[in-house]
C-alpha cells in the first residue's frame, strides 16, 4: 500500500512538473509580449508624451518593459527549478512571480486611473503647453509633437484654431505673419499658416484635445488589459508552484 502511495505521489509530481514547464514556456512568451507592448508604447507611441503634464502614461510603459524582462528571466529560472526539483529555487521562483504579478497589477491600475483623469488633465494643461511652449527655445520636443498632432489628426489648436491667438510665438515677430502654425494647413507649405480660412486649415469640432484624448485612451486600454491579463495568468503559475513545492520531499543538505 505504501509503495502504491509513493508511486501515486511520484506520478503526481511528474504531472505537476510538466504542467509547470508548459506554463513556463507560455509565461516566457507572455513576458516577451508584455515587453513588446511596453517598447512599442515608448518607441512608436510616445510622440505626444511631451504634451502631457503627468508622467503616468510613461510610467506604465516602463513598468511593462521591466516586468517583461523579469518575466523572461523568471521563466528560465522556473524551468531550472522544475526539473532540478529544488525547493529553494521554487521559493525564489514563487517570490519573483509574486513581484511580477504586483508590477503588472500596478501598471493596469495606473492605466485605469490615468484613463479616468486624462480628460481633466488635457483641458487644464494642453492649451497652455501649446501656446506657451510651441517654437520656444528648449521645447523642441513640444514643437515637433504639436506639428505631428495637428497633421496626423487633422486638427488645429487645443480647442479650436482661435487658441493660437494666445500663442507667444504667434505674437512674436518670429511667426512671419502667421495666425496659426503651418501644421494646421490641409496642404503644408511654408507660410500657409498666414491664412486661417476653413478652406486652408483644419477646423475640427473639439480641437486637438478630443483627438489626443481618444488616441491615448486607446493605448491605455491596451496597456491595462495586457498588464492585468498576464497577471491573472500568473495566478495559475503560483498555484502550480505551490503544489509542486508541497509534493517534493525536503532537500537534504
Amino acid at each position: 500500500m505504501g509503495e502504491f502511495n509513493e508511486k501515486k505521489t511520484t506520478c503526481g509530481t511528474v504531472c505537476l512538473k510538466y504542467l509547470l514547464f508548459t506554463f513556463n514556456c507560455c509565461f516566457w512568451l507572455a513576458g516577451l509580449a508584455v515587453m513588446a507592448v511596453g517598447i512599442w508604447t515608448l518607441a512608436l507611441k510616445s510622440d505626444y508624451i511631451s504634451l502631457l503634464a503627468s508622467g503616468t502614461y510613461l510610467a506604465t510603459a516602463y513598468i511593462l518593459v521591466v516586468a517583461g524582462v523579469v518575466v523572461m528571466v523568471t521563466g528560465v529560472l522556473g524551468c531550472c527549478a522544475t526539473f532540478k526539483e529544488r525547493r529553494n529555487l521554487l521559493r525564489l521562483y514563487f517570490i519573483l512571480l509574486l513581484i511580477i504579478f504586483l508590477l503588472e497589477i500596478i501598471a493596469g491600475v495606473l492605466a485605469y486611473v490615468y484613463y479616468q483623469q486624462l480628460n481633466a488633465e488635457l483641458k487644464e494643461n494642453l492649451k497652455d503647453t501649446m501656446t506657451k511652449r510651441y517654437h520656444q527655445k528648449g521645447h523642441e520636443g513640444v514643437t515637433s509633437a504639436v506639428d505631428k498632432l495637428q497633421q496626423e489628426f487633422h486638427c488645429c489648436g487645443s480647442n479650436n484654431s482661435q487658441d493660437w491667438r494666445d500663442s507667444e510665438w504667434i505674437r512674436s515677430g518670429e511667426a512671419g505673419g502667421r495666425v496659426v502654425p503651418d501644421s494646421c494647413c490641409k496642404t503644408v507649405v511654408a507660410g500657409c499658416g498666414q491664412r486661417d480660412h476653413a478652406s486652408n486649415i483644419y477646423k475640427v469640432e473639439g480641437g486637438c484635445i478630443s483627438k489626443l484624448e481618444t488616441f491615448i485612451q486607446e493605448h491605455l486600454r491596451i496597456i491595462g488589459a495586457v498588464g492585468i491579463g498576464i497577471a491573472c495568468v500568473q495566478v495559475f503559475g503560483m498555484i502550480f508552484t505551490c503544489c509542486l513545492y508541497k509534493s517534493l520531499k525536503l532537500e537534504h543538505y
